[in-house]
């Protein structure tokens, strides 16, 4: 599960990444939800949170459907 501080860090690296203030992280819904990525109002993808060997990584998936690229 995200901590605040740590969506606020990912959030902060997404922003400074794309250059771009309207990329928003907000809370899953539920225990273990990814944490939800926005652009504005409009939803982009998630970002899972990976605890592994005692490393932490976060992964950003996008989905882009056909009907997204018309």
């Amino acid at each position: 599960m995200f901590k605040k501080s740590e969506m606020q860090q990912v959030q902060a690296y997404f922003r400074k990444l794309f250059s771009n203030e309207d990329i928003f992280l907000n809370e899953g819904t539920g225990k273990d939800a990814p944490a939800e990525v926005s652009l504005g109002s409009q939803f982009i993808g998630v970002v899972y949170k990976n605890e592994d060997e005692g490393e932490t990584s976060y992964d950003f998936n996008m989905s882009i459907l056909p009907e997204d690229l018309e």
